[in-house]
């Protein structure tokens, strides 16, 4: 087994590719359950040498899963997604505000908008000063001859027609809510996922080490460090 002291760079036991030892982990500090899901692969591996980072990322992913699908049975896409980000270590948070932004049509704005000044006490004021309008100048000011008199049918059918178009268009906007909202649940679900399991993982690593180094938890446990 190469030593690092001497040597700056050792041999992987999986993949066989020589990298820098600060890039490997010694064989032996695997965990056994990690050590099983290699093992599913290639049987004669054992804990002497190193194992390089990517390949242990790969399986400590892989065993995790096989965790998953022990306990919940078949796996989602968003567990699959989770899984998949332990492998290659990469991020899973995201902004869902500029990316649902970014599909948004022309309508879904408009629609967005219309929304947004429907839904506003301007648009209440406004709405109201024009029906009291219609009202005054169809009953007191053009009393002789009023374009609209009571009880204000062309009002009314004004008012039909605005609700017939405006509610779809409220619709629309409040369905584009939701699935931001869906969007949002997801996200919190894998970001909270990867969080139980990177906390599990860290557990588990303690686990092990107290194993080894039976002295030095003795002495946290007096510290009541754990």
């Amino acid at each position: 087994m190469p030593n690092p002291k001497l040597s700056p760079t050792a041999q992987c036991t999986i993949c066989n590719k020589t990298k820098p030892v600060k890039q490997m982990m010694p064989g032996e500090f695997v965990r056994n359950g990690m050590a099983e899901s290699i093992r599913k692969d290639y049987p004669d591996w054992t804990t002497e040498g190193y194992i390089c980072l990517d390949d242990l990322n790969y399986y400590r992913g892989k065993h995790i899963e096989d965790v998953l699908e022990t306990e919940k049975g078949e796996m989602s896409k968003l567990e699959k997604q989770v899984i998949r980000s332990l492998k290659k270590q990469e991020l899973i948070s995201e902004n869902i505000n500029t990316q649902f932004d970014r599909q948004l049509t022309i309508g879904e704005r408009v629609a967005d908008r219309v929304a947004g000044f429907g839904g506003s006490w301007k648009f209440i004021i406004m709405f109201g000063s024009v029906l009291l309008f219609w009202i005054l100048l169809n009953s007191f000011i053009l009393i002789k001859k009023p374009f609209d008199p009571f009880p204000f049918i062309l009002l009314n059918l004004v008012l039909s027609s605005l609700a017939a178009i405006q509610a779809p268009i409220i619709m629309m906007s409040q369905n584009r809510q939701e699935d931001r909202d869906r969007m949002r649940s997801e996200q919190d679900y894998r970001v909270n996922l990867k969080a139980e399991l990177e906390i599990r993982h860290l557990n588990e690593k303690m686990d092990t080490f107290c194993k080894n180094n039976g002295t030095v938890c003795l002495k946290y446990s007096k510290s009541k460090w754990i």
